[in-house]
């Protein structure tokens, strides 16, 4: 199960009446949305919403049936046990393979404050402004001392661009923490806080 699947599962279990619903479903051998809606006083398309999710899922199982010729559907009990289960190994994967073939430097004019950690070795902190005028807002954005040392040796803007490899090697950083190096780059170039050079 990714990430998505999970918290959509468990959006649906987290609301009130999720308990109530499977209690029905378990006192009953199947059971109809417009059934279990009556007798909870809940919408019909609330309950149809949580039954056809469960069912995507496979904790209910669904099943069409006929009456005067109309078609619709019960539901009963599949699984008795949910498990939600995050390979967070394999969601993440992709973390230590992303591309670092590229070089970077900070970017111009850009007001962002580095602040140094209470040893002076490294940065603790960035701090820029979004927006303009009154409504810009602070973000501070709290760093691991890897990043922090990683952005004390990262190029200003008149400087060369290095390469995170250059700079990591700077830095004496371990290749270990790579993946954070990563995403702290990554998020202030979008922030456009350091500039990427392909």
């Amino acid at each position: 199960m990714n990430f998505k699947e999970a918290a959509k599962i468990s959006a649906y279990l987290s609301k009130d009446y999720a308990e109530k619903i499977f209690r029905l479903i378990m006192a009953y051998q199947d059971i109809s949305a417009s059934e279990a809606a009556s007798r909870l006083g809940i919408h019909i398309r609330t309950v149809q919403d949580f039954l056809e999710t469960m069912a995507e899922y496979d904790v209910i199982n669904k099943k069409e049936v006929f009456e005067k010729k109309r078609p619709y559907y019960r539901y009963s009990i599949m699984k008795k046990k949910i498990e939600i289960n995050i390979d967070l190994e394999k969601e993440f994967s992709s973390l230590s393979n992303n591309p670092s073939d590229f070089k970077v430097k900070e970017a111009r004019e850009t007001g962002v404050k580095f602040s140094m950690a209470r040893n002076g070795e490294y940065f603790s902190t960035v701090t820029l402004w979004i927006g303009e005028g009154r409504t810009s807002k602070e973000r501070k954005i709290n760093l691991t001392s890897a990043q922090g040392q990683f952005l004390y040796y990262l190029p200003f803007p008149d400087g060369l661009p290095l390469s995170i490899d250059e700079i990591m090697e700077k830095g004496k950083i371990d290749e270990a923490n790579r993946p954070e190096i990563l995403d702290i780059v990554n998020e202030l170039v979008d922030l456009k806080v350091v500039d990427k050079i392909a």
